[in-house]
């Protein structure tokens, strides 16, 4: 069959988008307040239902001591029926209370990486393309608070089968269903483990960023929106307009958040980010977050960040290869936007 342009569903949403008006797009000539909270009640609203809060009946499964920290793994309930694997990696030889860096991993093979463990084939090559997130922040004095996202590693829908890839597909187009997103779902597990935070005491709940790549710097970002708890931000190959991402390359749906285009673009939410620190982090040949972009928004984020009155606390790395994190370019720079979570 001979393909016919006119008759692809993408001809007809690339027209819809060249005419579209987004109604919250940031726009200096506005109230910059009273925007910014148009732009949260939306995005919220976006993001679906919350669950109704449960007893998160924590229970601590293991501890043991590793090279230069305590890694204590526990698990928790956000919600009925949602049990969340979580490790807490602390500094040892050294005083406390610490920052917490939540790590966030992606459409990986499970938080596991964010700890240096290999259980899988193909691990050590995430590992290598710096995906130990955990092992990062505790040896540069943070709490490593790493959280197994909803679809990946431990939690994968069982419908799929372990680590079948999309992983997440049924379980994000479920949630659409329900009125909620999996977006939201993975906010909110975020929230129920900052909740937990003031139960051990090597942390400090006041002093809290957090990081991810791809999937985990997705989260990474939108979490940062809503959870202002988080006091500074690294996503990772993630921050892109939709236009030259999920909205034209092949993405899984846990990316997705319904009619968000219509209103608001990627960017335009950094504003619910100002005034705290962001990093954002991308790599020159990543083929599904495409730089060409991510530079075009981020030249509207230093506006946006202008007009929230810190135009010095958002950045941009750029890492010379594809899809990963780039920890030897990015934690400097973190740690000059956020120091050690504001110092």
């Amino acid at each position: 069959m001979t393909a016919n342009s006119s008759f692809a569903p993408e001809t007809a949403h690339d027209a819809y988008l060249a005419t579209l008006k987004q109604p919250l797009a940031f726009n200096p000539s506005r109230n910059y307040g009273e925007w910014r909270k148009e732009v949260r009640a939306a995005l919220v609203r976006i993001i679906g239902a919350n669950p109704e809060r449960v007893d998160p009946a924590m229970r601590i499964e293991k501890e043991e001591s590793r090279d230069g920290f305590l890694d204590r793994r526990f698990v928790f309930s956000s919600e009925a029926g949602a049990d969340v694997p979580c490790h807490l990696l602390v500094p040892a030889g050294k005083k406390g209370p610490f920052p917490v860096m939540v790590c966030l991993q992606g459409h990986t093979t499970g938080m596991h990486l964010s700890v240096g463990i290999v259980k899988y084939a193909r691990d050590e090559v995430s590992i290598e393309g710096g995906r130990d997130f955990g092992i990062q922040a505790v040896k540069r004095g943070y709490a490593a608070l790493i959280i197994e996202q909803r679809c990946f590693g431990e939690r994968v829908d069982m419908r799929n089968g372990p680590h079948q890839d999309p992983a997440c597909t049924q379980a994000s187009m479920a949630s659409f269903l329900l009125g909620r997103t999996m977006v939201g779902e993975r906010i909110w597990d975020v929230s129920r483990a900052l909740d937990l935070l003031p139960r051990f005491p090597e942390t400090d709940p006041s002093r809290v960023g957090i990081m991810g790549n791809s999937g985990g710097g997705t989260i990474t970002f939108y979490a940062a929106c809503v959870e202002e708890r988080i006091k500074a931000a690294m996503p990772s190959c993630s921050w892109c307009p939709y236009a030259d991402s999920i909205l034209r390359i092949d993405h899984c749906p846990d990316n997705f958040l319904p009619g968000a285009l219509s209103l608001f673009d990627i960017p335009d939410l950094s504003c619910l980010v100002a005034p705290r620190p962001m990093l954002i982090v991308a790599g020159a040949k990543d083929d599904i977050f495409l730089i060409d972009g991510v530079r075009r928004g981020f030249e509207k984020a230093k506006a946006i960040y202008a007009a929230a009155g810190a135009p010095g606390k958002v950045d941009l790395v750029v890492g010379g290869e594809g899809h990963r994190f780039y920890p030897a370019e990015s934690w400097p720079v973190f740690d000059k936007l956020a120091g050690l979570i504001q110092l």
